[in-house]
């Protein structure tokens, strides 16, 4: 079922939170907008508080300080179930099942057809690795059958999350473990596939963001630099020396 009611803005204002066990404050005073449609990218060190966010729009949490709108409308009071049926999210640490390739796409989409779960695997780059197994899509995985690299799994992670066809699309540093050619190949078919999708990319690499509308860059719960990709880069800091690094890396590779 498609879900109507949700269309995919997201705005944060002014939104603080401190997980409740440990009491640290991963957020502080957060705000910013992605329109319907839009793709924004998140980046910044381990433990700046990128995944928090994510974990706001899911409403793994609710906050106690300033607000999360969905569509103009607060948060805790849009459906939940509807909320998180809107969303496909792709998290740091694949889960996969025990059961085939095929399943652990269609976990996303449970009627979807084999054709769909071909087309989902392509757009995440994995089609031609599970051609190559002996079963293809029959091939089971975990315990009782085969292992994939960590690459392979993320990319499953992506073909589920895709099928889903959800309004909202949030990734997770989903991509740390492909590198960065393949990395380049699922971004673009992502802005082929998320053209009317709300899309967040967290990231602690600069590959991501070159063709997000927005980048926001996050040091310890806070943003300290936003904008578009040729702005930033021409702007002294957290990202233009992330750019440069990763510039000079390639050229030595």
């Amino acid at each position: 079922t498609e879900n109507t009611n949700i269309k995919g803005e997201i705005e944060f204002k002014n939104v603080t939170f401190t997980y409740e066990d440990t009491e640290i404050t991963a957020l502080k005073n957060i705000s910013f907008t992605v329109k319907k449609g839009e793709t924004l990218a998140i980046l910044g060190q381990t433990g700046s508080g990128k995944s928090s966010i994510l974990s706001l729009i899911t409403r793994m949490y609710d906050i106690k300080e300033g607000q999360i709108n969905i569509d103009g409308k607060a948060i805790d009071q849009v459906n939940l179930y509807d909320l998180r049926n809107s969303i496909g999210i792709v998290p740091q640490d694949a889960f996969l099942f025990s059961d085939t390739i095929k399943n652990n796409i269609k976990f996303g989409k449970e009627d979807a057809t084999d054709e769909a779960v071909m087309t989902a695997a392509k757009n995440a780059v994995v089609h031609d690795n599970i051609m190559n197994f002996n079963a293809q899509y029959e091939t089971i995985l975990g315990e009782r059958g085969i292992t994939l690299s960590g690459g392979q799994k993320q990319r499953v992670s992506i073909a589920r999350a895709i099928i889903k066809n959800p309004q909202i699309l949030l990734f997770d540093d989903c991509l740390s473990a492909v590198d960065t050619e393949t990395e380049e190949q699922i971004l673009n078919n992502l802005l082929q596939i998320s053209k009317d999708k709300t899309t967040i990319i967290v990231s602690h690499r600069d590959s991501s963001p070159k063709n997000a509308d927005k980048i926001i860059i996050i040091e310890e719960g806070q943003i300290i630099q936003e904008g578009s990709h040729n702005q930033l880069v021409n702007q002294p800091g957290y990202y233009a020396e992330l750019y440069l690094k990763q510039l000079s890396e390639k050229e030595l590779n």
